[in-house]
């Protein structure tokens, strides 16, 4: 099923048409107000300089773009002198920070700003949340609005490509994820060269600054460990032992891992029986790609035995997106019994349950587990399989 770079073209084309398909943040206008920080976070290399840049290209305001890589900029924005941080913005609209928790202290620069310089606009973007959201959240309280973006999602992809496209190129996304660099990359060899450059060279970046985290092969032999344990519920006491370090530390290194994009976090549900899991969590990764990038298998669907673990994290991570970008306000929950009855995904909303169970080819059609009919009668259930996942991940018509 896997697909040559000949049909790849119309993707190949879009993308390096100046990055043409449309992001669900887009027109970014509509999310600023004055007098408030636009906050974009999101793993590296999932467009948020392309999404700004693009906003900034059509944009009547006067604005100054700027880096936090900029030492002198860091100099600047990070030494709370009111008289130099309000000189750095006089005369313009919109300031836009690019990378901004590279610069110390920044959420108390953004402060000054958007506290003394009326009708400003400010945007700061950046990569990685465990600091950024550190440093400006309680000196932003109040006066910001937080957006994130993820790897291209299906539902953006729909702007483009109509639902047919979508499932011919399913195999695609499975494999190689939705990292925009790996979408434009028309043939196999550089869709693995791209996305394993990215996984290796970006993924654990921020985390390595991070002044406590000394040593990435642990980092990366810790994802290793959860990409084989997608679906299933893992023991900080097996990783521990597993990978030679204190349980504590192996929570420290996942809670990076979660705040800086790579990997999501699912806990358990239980409400009324007695043997319901909760003490256990399961993790999935952003990225299909990312995934199999950290295990080097990139072998075309018929060729694996992990195909159901590629289409659970792939059905939880779309769906994700969807909530999202579309404003579907859920808690998300697995639910499972010591009796090895199972839900993959659980979500409340509206004060309604609602069970997903992910099956990449089922031989007859899957029942909801009588545990769960049993404790929660008015739960709704579903499978999510390739012929309806798309009513899933898609927003409403």
């Amino acid at each position: 099923m896997y697909h040559n770079s000949t049909n790849l073209s119309k993707f190949v084309e879009l993308w390096y048409n100046h990055e043409m398909i449309p992001r669900a943040y887009e027109p970014l206008e509509k999310y600023l107000q004055a007098n408030k920080v636009l906050v974009v976070y999101g793993p590296r290399q999932v467009g948020k300089t392309t999404l700004l840049q693009r906003y900034l290209a059509g944009t009547s305001l006067k604005y100054k773009l700027d880096s936090g890589d900029n030492i002198r900029t860091q100099q600047i924005l990070s030494s709370q002198d009111f008289s130099q941080i309000l000189a750095y913005v006089e005369g313009y609209e919109l300031i836009a920070i690019d990378e901004a928790q590279e610069i110390p202290n920044i959420g108390k620069a953004l402060k000054i700003i958007v506290d003394q310089v009326p009708n400003i606009r400010v945007i700061a973007t950046g990569s990685s949340s465990f600091e950024l959201a550190g440093q400006i959240g309680e000196p932003l309280t109040g006066r910001k609005h937080t957006l994130v973006l993820y790897p291209v999602a299906q539902a953006e992809l729909l702007a483009t490509f109509n639902r047919f496209e979508l499932r011919e190129h399913l195999e695609e996304f499975l494999i190689f994820g939705a990292y925009p660099e790996t979408l434009q990359s028309s043939t196999r060899n550089t869709k693995i060269e791209t996305i394993t450059e990215i996984a290796h060279s970006y993924l654990l970046k921020d985390i390595l600054v991070f002044e406590r985290v000394k040593h990435s092969q642990l980092l990366l032999n810790l994802l290793q460990l959860l990409a084989f344990q997608i679906g299933s519920e893992v023991s900080l006491n097996e990783l521990a032992t597993q990978l030679g370090m204190s349980v504590k530390t192996v929570q420290r290194y996942l809670v990076l891992l979660e705040q800086s994009f790579v990997i999501v976090r699912l806990n358990g549900f239980s409400r009324n029986l007695c043997k319901e899991i909760t003490s256990k969590s399961k993790y999935y990764f952003y990225d299909n790609g990312i995934r199999n990038a950290l295990v080097a298998q990139f072998n075309p669907l018929s060729q694996r035995n992990d195909i159901g673990q590629l289409w659970e994290n792939f059905v939880f991570v779309e769906r994700l997106k969807r909530r999202a970008y579309f404003l579907l306000y859920a808690n998300t929950y697995f639910w499972r019994t010591y009796d090895q009855q199972e839900i993959d995904l659980v979500e409340e909303h509206q004060g309604k349950l609602y069970g997903y169970e992910c099956k990449w080819s089922p031989r007859k059609p899957p029942r909801p587990p009588k545990s769960w009919l049993k404790a929660y009668p008015e739960a709704e259930f579903e499978v999510i399989t390739p012929d309806n996942y798309l009513d899933f991940i898609l927003p409403n018509p």
